[in-house]
């Protein structure tokens, strides 16, 4: 598994570049009752208060049902707003087994995360994953019995350089992400962290003649984001460009499975799907990074650090995943609120 790799450079106008610098969601769905307006919100408050007596949530009909593992937690769940359901295995039972997971399996082209919906652990491997290396994860597999799923995904897990709009470092295209203020009102945009740790100057277009600003933070592996500060003339916007207009972003969450979503990017523009999972590991071959979304939204190489939204919310970016956007593929995402939240920023 590894992340997707730069695309081929093509060039883009600042105004483009304005335009992308924010994230732009498709219209909601009919509202559902108020307290289901950010099940995302409700999703990560109630996993909050009851720990490991719950193994995830998820939307269902368009309510959020919350599994739970005691009537006590259950009756939190209803006290919320949200449905319970009483499940065999508990938060604390799959941690352990993701866990073993960890420790196990070492090779990249793997990936796992919590399937609430099943109440199992599902173990993902790509077609890289052959010989005495599947061998070792059919094992692992099977030692924690019907508590794990194995799946098999076509191509390969890789990083995808490239996002909402296209951005360009000396090396490489990406996509920008989102546009963001610190509490003084300084713009800055995020992206990928595979994409920031190539390069420390970022332009609007291939020649490399407009500066959009320089990095002021990266990390990656282990998480997948990073930071940029304007430092030129483009003008930062706090919308998504969707090519074919703009879609004003104007908070951020959590995204919850079973959530519509759209991403934006680069090279294959403004794609759909829905989240498969949250709190999903991948193991790149340039090292593994936890605490990603899942989902059935396509990508490909120069999408990296692109826009993943929800409406007006921003929920995460574009890292990397398999195959395209012919075939369609498994895409990962960096959680927004935790870039958000460590550089100390907001969307807007």
């Amino acid at each position: 598994m590894r992340p997707i790799r730069p695309a081929t450079v093509v060039s883009v106008s600042a105004a483009t570049i304005a335009a992308a610098l924010s994230a732009v969601p498709a219209a909601q769905a009919a509202a559902a009752p108020a307290i289901q307006s950010d099940p995302g919100q409700m999703a990560t408050a109630l996993a909050s208060k009851l720990g490991t007596r719950s193994a995830g949530s998820y939307l269902s009909g368009g309510k959020l049902v919350v599994t739970v593992s005691d009537a006590g937690a259950a009756a939190q769940v209803r006290a919320a707003g949200a449905s319970p359901r009483t499940v065999a295995r508990s938060g604390a039972a799959l941690n352990k087994v993701t866990s073993a997971i960890n420790r196990s399996v070492k090779v990249s082209g793997t990936a796992w995360a919590v399937d609430a919906v099943s109440n199992q652990v599902v173990l993902s491997y790509d077609d890289s994953v052959t010989g005495s290396a599947l061998a070792k994860v059919r094992a692992t597999a099977a030692k924690q019995g019907a508590a794990v799923r194995l799946e098999h995904v076509a191509g390969s897990f890789r990083t995808l350089i490239a996002g909402g709009q296209a951005i360009y470092t000396s090396s490489a295209r990406c996509s920008l992400g989102f546009n963001v203020k610190n509490s003084a009102g300084a713009n800055y945009f995020l992206t990928a962290g595979h994409c920031t740790n190539i390069g420390a100057t970022w332009w609007t277009n291939s020649s490399h003649t407009t500066t959009i600003g320089s990095r002021a933070g990266t990390s990656f592996p282990g998480n997948d984001y990073g930071l940029v500060r304007y430092t030129g003339s483009v003008t930062a916007s706090g919308t998504v460009y969707t090519y074919s207009g703009s879609q004003d972003i104007t908070t951020s969450g959590n995204a919850v499975v079973g959530q519509s979503v759209r991403r934006s990017g680069s090279t294959t523009g403004v794609h759909s799907g829905t989240v498969q999972a949250v709190n999903q590991t991948v193991r790149y071959a340039e090292g593994t990074v936890s605490g990603l979304i899942r989902t059935n939204v396509c990508a490909e190489p120069g999408d990296s650090g692109g826009s993943l939204y929800s409406g007006s919310t921003a929920l995460g970016l574009t890292s990397g995943g398999s195959g395209n956007c012919s075939s369609g593929g498994t895409t990962f995402f960096q959680p927004v609120s935790e870039p958000l939240s460590v550089y100390g920023m907001h969307v807007f």
